[in-house]
């Protein structure tokens, strides 16, 4: 399982193993770090096993038919699948060196890239290995985002999730002071330093669980900033436009791919330019025409088709 701290790779990892668990199949999930629990629960069908229960993880290796890591899991998780000769299977959320070094070492049954352009990457890493440590397979599954999930009526707000320096918070906090007429929404990341403005145009929202975003921030939201440094995908920039919601961004490959024509994207270091963007957009006119662009970009990223190869892929490793 993922740090508790990176909640897209989080929330990706719970999409894919969903549908896992409506097919019937029992999947399990470590948890890696210490954390509140201390007991086994059931989370949306998943059993989640805590690092506090102390239980025996090697014993419920060598019961299983696949086994599924990523992050730093990785390296342990191989180790102990090469062990028990289980199919490993990697999912890969970022193109930093470790992601790709960590499944060169041999035994990595399925790689699971998230973006055409990590898996382009993957490829110029992997050509200075022998084929015999690359891994046997890979597959593009891109963060799984149901759109109705998240679709709700826009709100007022422009709007930045995590407020962490690579995210963008600078780029918030010099909008919103430059911008005393516009409302603006902070919302508290889960990791990194925050940078949230003590300005009366700027609301700021606690940490938000995935299953209450669509409530408490794209139902406030009127337009979604994404002035990262970096982004493999950009899994809330997807969801934002489940609701219509124009995503204004730093040009990253990941956000590139992933929001398409529906993204505005302008260079982080240009705050003129955004606050051009932005006034722009909150004419009717303009929104209008953005909002189509994004909901056309949300129906084509319905996940159901690459969900169904990666269960078939999954289940054809466990035989």
């Amino acid at each position: 399982m993922p740090p508790e701290h990176n909640a897209g790779a989080e929330h990706m990892l719970v999409s894919m193993l969903r549908p896992l668990v409506d097919r019937g199949h029992d999947v399990q999930v470590w948890l890696s770090r210490y954390g509140k629990a201390h007991e086994p629960y059931e989370y949306r069908g998943i059993q989640v096993v805590p690092l506090e229960s102390r239980l025996d993880f090697a014993a419920a290796v060598r019961k299983a038919g696949v086994l599924i890591s990523h992050l730093e899991c990785v390296p342990s998780t191989s180790a102990l699948a090469r062990g028990y000769s289980k199919p490993v299977v990697a999912v890969c959320h970022n193109t930093h060196r470790p992601t790709f070094r960590d499944m060169a070492a041999g035994g990595t049954a399925l790689a699971v890239y998230n973006s055409e352009w990590m898996r382009a990457e993957a490829e110029l890493f992997f050509a200075e290995y022998p084929k015999s440590v690359r891994p046997a397979a890979e597959l593009l599954v891109r963060p799984p985002v149901f759109a109705e999930d998240y679709a709700t009526k826009p709100g007022r707000k422009i709007t930045l999730i995590n407020c962490n320096p690579e995210k963008g918070g600078h780029v918030l906090e010099a909008l919103a002071r430059w911008m005393p007429d516009v409302e603006f929404m902070a919302v508290r990341g889960a990791y990194g330093e925050q940078i949230l403005p003590d300005l009366p145009n700027v609301d700021i929202v606690e940490h938000v669980d995935g299953t209450e975003m669509r409530e408490r921030v794209y139902g406030r939201t009127r337009v979604l900033l994404m002035p990262s440094s970096y982004e493999s995908w950009g899994r809330a920039g997807v969801e934002a436009l489940a609701s219509g919601i124009p995503v204004v961004a730093h040009p990253t490959p990941g956000l590139c791919e992933s929001l398409g024509e529906a993204g505005v994207f302008v260079d982080r270091n240009d705050i003129a330019g955004y606050e051009a963007v932005i006034r722009k957009l909150l004419t009717p006119a303009e929104y209008r025409l953005a909002s189509k662009r994004a909901k056309t970009r949300s129906a084509e990223l319905d996940p159901m088709g690459e969900l169904a190869d990666w269960c078939e892929a999954i289940e054809a490793l466990a035989r």
